[in-house]
């Protein structure tokens, strides 16, 4: 059964962290020289092969004993806050452009730059925490994989619209206060359990 707090938490950390990432960026870029759906249909793909990777790694996490995952998950979550803090700016990816404007060649390309750009992401630790905190693989998956695809979705559609009105050094703060209090909460249930 699906748990809609943890499934909406999860959107919402996932989100606001993946906003300010790289893949934003590529899904805009590849969105203005590609068709959107097909685009979609590649970065959809690889962010589900993602997300899938980081729960059944988070759930492996949650067989040694709730303190050390407490704990774990805590310094995990400050962590990428701090990462989150400390990231420049990036500039746009330098993207190769398919020789024709096929359904598998644009959702290939899309497919490939996101399944390496990604792997090992920020985001990907956040969901397989997330999986180890919650013990929902199926509530966490869920709202990893949406948040992701929001984000993809808005980049690829309207992502110059939406970094215009909303600054991006404000969404990396909200995301870390986030995450900062994810961890908080973490190290407290590690101390008072």
């Amino acid at each position: 059964m699906i748990s809609f707090s943890v499934t909406a938490l999860v959107f919402g950390v996932v989100f606001l962290a993946e906003l300010p990432d790289k893949t934003a960026l590529a899904g805009l870029v590849l969105g203005t020289r590609y068709r959107a759906s097909y685009v979609f249909a590649g970065v959809a793909a690889a962010f589900a092969v993602h997300v899938v990777l980081a729960v059944a790694a988070g759930s492996v996490l949650t067989l040694l004993p709730q303190q050390i995952v407490h704990a774990l998950t805590g310094v995990l979550f400050l962590g990428g806050a701090a990462v989150l803090l400390m990231k420049k700016d990036e500039g746009e990816e330098d993207i190769r452009r398919p020789e024709n404007q096929s359904f598998w060649k644009v959702s290939g390309a899309g497919f490939m730059l996101i399944l390496v750009a990604e792997f090992g992401d920020l985001t990907q630790i956040m969901t397989a925490n997330l999986a180890a905190r919650y013990d929902d693989p199926l509530s966490v998956g869920l709202g990893a994989v949406l948040a992701l695809w929001a984000v993809a979705g808005l980049g690829i559609v309207g992502g110059k619209a939406l970094m215009k009105r909303v600054p991006l050094k404000l969404i990396t703060q909200v995301a870390a206060v986030l995450m900062v209090g994810l961890g908080v909460w973490s190290l407290w249930e590690a101390v008072a359990g």
